[in-house]
């Protein structure tokens, strides 16, 4: 396959670090960003010479524009842009979520994939091409208790992308994406210890990664689970 620009925001841990793993592997160019300054540093030691990782913290749109700015003029649009940067609220009922939490849940996973969409989608546009995949959740789809200010997000993240794939011109995508159960560190705080019986990441993006490079514009506003 031929070597294509990709984006991914929270590359430091779980998917977003499988997935980028995964695509340097396959030959293609990776701009990535997260806020752990030492994983970034460790990425771009790995990293093939033209892929670049950056500290972004995607809840700052003045950050994530000055990364894009970046990105843009050394690698040009990206043919495919995976919103993956997400936290996950502590286990608790609503009423006893705080606030200063559910707005932190909000400002990344929310208000973060809007900065970066901004950011990029208009230069995608230009070039009437192009993948954007916003990252969702079984329980954007559905609901659990204690994960309330999750499901909101992953929630918006549906509708967000839908509303997104109906503005978008001919030849481009965007498209909702349920990982499923993968075990990482999000998991082990919802599931504890039984956490560890759901594949990993690394084994997750083996089969995640070929099914995100096939997808194009016939699956604009379709949400997809990931194989």
């Amino acid at each position: 396959m031929e070597s294509r620009h990709i984006v991914i925001t929270g590359v430091s841990q779980g998917l977003g670090r499988a997935m980028t793993k995964q695509f340097i592997n396959r030959g293609h160019v990776v701009s990535g960003c997260a806020r752990n300054s030492t994983a970034i540093d460790e990425l771009n030691g790995l990293a093939n010479s033209t892929s670049q990782f950056s500290v972004v913290d995607v809840s700052d749109p003045g950050n994530v524009q000055e990364w894009a700015t970046q990105v843009l003029a050394s690698n040009g649009p990206p043919s495919l842009l995976i919103n993956n940067a997400a936290i996950i609220n502590r286990n608790a009922a609503l009423w006893d979520v705080p606030a200063k939490e559910f707005c932190s849940l909000t400002d990344i996973n929310i208000n973060g994939t809007f900065h970066v969409i901004q950011a990029f989608v208009p230069a995608m546009i230009r070039e009437q091409t192009g993948v954007i995949v916003n990252l969702s959740s079984g329980w954007g789809r559905s609901t659990s208790p204690d994960v309330a200010p999750y499901c909101a997000t992953k929630w918006a993240i549906e509708g967000l992308t839908r509303a997104l794939a109906s503005e978008l011109p001919h030849g481009m995508a965007a498209v909702p994406l349920n990982p499923g159960i993968i075990h990482t560190e999000m998991l082990d705080s919802c599931f504890g210890s039984s956490a560890s019986s759901f594949p990993g990441p690394d084994q997750w993006a083996e089969t995640a990664v070929p099914f995100l490079l096939q997808l194009d514009a016939s699956d604009n506003g379709t949400p997809h689970t990931a194989p």
